[in-house]
């Protein structure tokens, strides 16, 4: 089984960057800018969020808990649900029509269902250093509004009831607050991703970012974990690839070895197919909660382009969005280049997830990973 999460500060090489082999993806032109302007290629070039990551511990549990945590003073956000079968936590707050305004923190997480308690410690941690919406004259009466998404990641490591609670998500979050401004995400088989699956292949946590020529900064952080699969079966190009115009093609022998894998893997293991996929898009631009809402939406259109099928019943795909608001739009046509690198963004993270990722073989089942087959 793969080993635990680790922290940002101590986290192996290859979980903290996508391996040098993987092809840049999306959108590179002047309208766009291009990810080689971020520091890290990671949701972090975003100015003053922070990620962190926790697993359950114990040989048998195969789940964990990633935050990502806003400067002081929150961002505006929003969030767009697609999915047929979400599990989700103050996704209502959101909404642009009701009260709250802004928000501390986002949380994604493992355990289905029962893994939302994890947003409890969150909110708990964020209570503690009076961060939240205020509702009396002291300063500390506030009330922390943490929005969360789960995947459904219950017995892959073969105890049932592994799976994150409160004590993981303060973890999380106390890990987020310990890493230092612009630190770089650890990727693959950490936080909600330790336990992702998708199409049979091992999923993940990937992240990646964009800088546009006006200056502003988009990034994405995905909990890859999809009904569909992130491989064209014909090829053995992840899909999200394609959009770079220069995929690499495996070779014939190669790709049909690792299609042959792959079946033999799902076979030993077959369960139904629930599972989600979840993300974080955030940009420093100053966006209304409306504006903040249609990121989300056009979010979607990366995970489209990376995972096939998408958004089906048994998925709960659900993509967030964070605004600083530390950068001034400069006229009101760079919404629509914020809107279309949130897209690119997203496809980007997708990919990296998937070749971040580490093959797991346990009593829970087999999940072979992309760096692995191919």
């Amino acid at each position: 089984m793969t080993p635990g999460d680790q922290t940002p500060a101590d986290a192996p090489e290859d979980a903290r960057e996508a391996p040098a082999e993987a092809p840049v993806d999306a959108a590179r032109g002047a309208a766009t800018g291009s990810p080689t302007d971020s520091p890290t290629d990671s949701l972090t070039d975003v100015a003053g969020l922070r990620v962190g990551h926790a697993r359950v511990p114990g040989d048998r549990a195969l789940s964990g808990t990633t935050v990502v945590l806003t400067p002081p003073g929150g961002a505006v956000a929003a969030v767009d649900v697609r999915g047929g079968g979400p599990g989700t936590r103050e996704t209502d707050a959101l909404d642009p029509r009701n009260l709250v305004q802004r928000v501390d923190a986002v949380v994604l997480t493992g355990g289905s269902a029962y893994g939302l308690d994890s947003a409890s410690g969150v909110m708990a941690w964020l209570e503690e250093q009076g961060r939240g919406f205020q509702v009396g004259p002291d300063p500390a009466q506030v009330v922390p509004v943490v929005p969360a998404a789960c995947i459904f990641d219950l017995g892959r490591g073969g105890d049932w009831r592994a799976r994150p609670d409160a004590a993981t998500g303060r973890a999380a979050v106390e890990a987020a607050a310990r890493t230092e401004s612009g630190a770089p995400v650890a990727q693959g088989n950490v936080g909600a991703g330790t336990g992702a699956v998708a199409g049979g292949l091992k999923g993940g946590v990937g992240s990646a970012s964009i800088t546009l020529a006006s200056g502003v900064t988009v990034g994405a952080l995905a909990v890859v974990n999809a009904v569909g699969s992130t491989v064209d079966p014909q090829t053995g190009v992840l899909y999200g690839e394609y959009g770079d115009g220069r995929p690499e093609y495996p070779d014939a022998a190669v790709h049909a070895e690792a299609q042959r894998r792959l079946a033999a893997a799902r076979g030993r293991h077959a369960r139904p197919p629930l599972n989600t996929t979840i993300a974080v898009v955030a940009t420093d631009a100053e966006l209304t909660r409306a504006q903040a809402q249609k990121l989300a939406g056009t979010a979607h259109d990366g995970l489209a382009r990376a995972v096939r099928p998408v958004h089906l019943l048994h998925d709960g795909d659900t993509v967030f969005t964070l605004a600083t608001g530390t950068c001034r739009l400069p006229d009101p046509g760079v919404l629509n280049e914020v809107l279309a690198a949130g897209a690119d963004a997203l496809c980007r993270a997708v990919v990296r997830a998937v070749r971040a990722a580490e093959s797991v073989e346990g009593p829970g089942g087999t999940f072979p990973a992309h760096r692995d087959l191919y």
